[in-house]
């Protein structure tokens, strides 16, 4: 049977971005999250066993733990942005409709803009979308180990889950998506491709094939997915049966070298555009927001130059990591998934660490045992690290290491 509805993380633990958990530590959160005093008005009894969305912000030199750019926006683009603000009206609201804005991402996909939503991050396309097509008495569907924000978005909006697995791979089993799909009957079924923190993206038959399968939504996270050698925009572009039910969301944060502005954004039909609208909280996009991203798109020649690089860097790090005791996976994002098997995942997590090296630690998460997460940094900053993981992985292990993937 499908898993409806598992719980949240465990007290004293914090979830990570695959929808999983890793145990707490001082070092990866220094503010501890404020717990909920016995005394207050009682939350949603649903709410309860949830944890917030938690990601390490520790002060390190080498920073490869959050998937963002290791690049800054165009110096161009800066001056851009700072000759545009001195136009903006602050004592207004913001365009509500975010018309130029939606309209530059328009052209960039080759759709309409009335096929086009904005947000305050991709997490808030997600929320919108949960919102409107989710809720009390309804399901959605997703395959595991994934991005957790899809659980946990669905959750807060009291939408079931039903939950599949995916191979020893982490790739998208077919027999198990039919299952899931006519056990759950979903009105939203998630894709992440490339997944996150898996790698993989999900190949456009694959797609094709889980669109097919359902009457329900089908949302495909493509937050990576300019890393990615294909894309489920061209479903959305090119119609078809089943085409008016794909939403594809992107966000500005990863290769737009943008995630301290919070902008994504959804590609879909315009009756999904109108459902994500009716539930937004009125002028949400603000202005500031609307013109960086506008102006984030004239600089697509640089974008596409930073892709090229991180994915040399990719390729290089993963030909390190087959010289080293490490099982690794694929990628088609700017992160790469391993697991070590010479030496404790935990304890090459510390090791790195210590040599001010941050990478995600995944060894606790489900079905992710003793596994180790690291995005594509610049070249100096993926030195530091392979450096740093070699001598991590030298010696014998301080203790036993963790079994393999369950």
């Amino acid at each position: 049977m499908a898993d409806l509805g598992a719980p949240g993380a465990p007290a004293g633990q914090t979830e990570g971005p695959a929808g999983q958990t890793e145990g707490t530590d001082a070092s990866e959160n220094p503010i501890p999250a404020n717990p909920i005093p016995a005394t207050a008005v009682p939350i949603r009894p649903d709410l309860v066993s949830l944890d917030g969305y938690h990601s390490a912000q520790v002060d390190v030199e080498v920073r490869l733990n959050t998937n963002e750019s290791p690049l800054p926006p165009p110096d161009a683009w800066l001056e851009a942005l700072r000759n545009e603000l001195g136009r903006i009206d602050f004592n207004r609201y913001p365009d509500r409709q975010a018309t130029e804005l939606r309209a530059a991402v328009a052209r960039s996909h080759g759709v309409r803009p009335e096929q086009v939503f904005c947000a305050n991050g991709s997490n808030e396309v997600l929320q919108c979308l949960l919102l409107a097509y989710g809720g009390p008495g309804r399901t959605v569907a997703l395959f595991e180990p994934t991005y957790t924000l899809h659980r946990h978005i669905a959750m807060i909006t009291g939408t079931q889950v039903a939950a599949g697995s995916r191979t020893d791979d982490f790739e998208l089993d077919p027999d198990e998506v039919a299952r899931v799909l006519t056990e759950a009957q979903p009105i939203i079924t998630f894709l992440c491709s490339p997944n996150n923190p898996t790698g993989r993206a999900d190949p456009p038959k694959t797609v094709a094939q889980v669109v097919a399968s359902t009457t329900g939504l089908v949302v495909v996270d493509e937050a990576y997915g300019q890393f990615a050698p294909s894309s489920a925009l061209d479903l959305v572009r090119a119609g078809g049966p089943g085409s008016d039910r794909v939403a594809v969301v992107r966000t500005f944060s990863k290769t737009w070298s943008m995630a301290a502005g919070r902008l994504g954004y959804l590609v879909a039909s315009p009756a999904v555009v109108a459902a994500c609208e009716l539930v937004t909280l009125p002028y949400h996009l603000d202005s500031v927001k609307q013109v960086a991203g506008r102006l984030a798109l004239q600089f697509d020649d640089a974008m596409r130059a930073r892709v090229a690089v991180l994915r040399e860097e990719r390729g290089r790090i993963a030909a390190a990591f087959a010289e080293m005791p490490l099982q690794t996976w694929p990628s088609d994002a700017n992160f790469i998934l391993f697991r070590p098997t010479a030496r404790p995942a935990r304890q090459v997590w510390q090791f790195l660490l210590d040599a001010s090296v941050l990478v995600r630690d995944c060894s606790e998460w489900p079905g992710l045992t003793g596994c180790l997460r690291v995005t594509v940094g610049l070249p100096e900053e993926n030195d530091r690290f392979l450096a740093a993981l070699h001598a991590a992985l030298e010696g014998p292990p301080e203790g036993p290491l963790e079994e393999s993937r369950t």
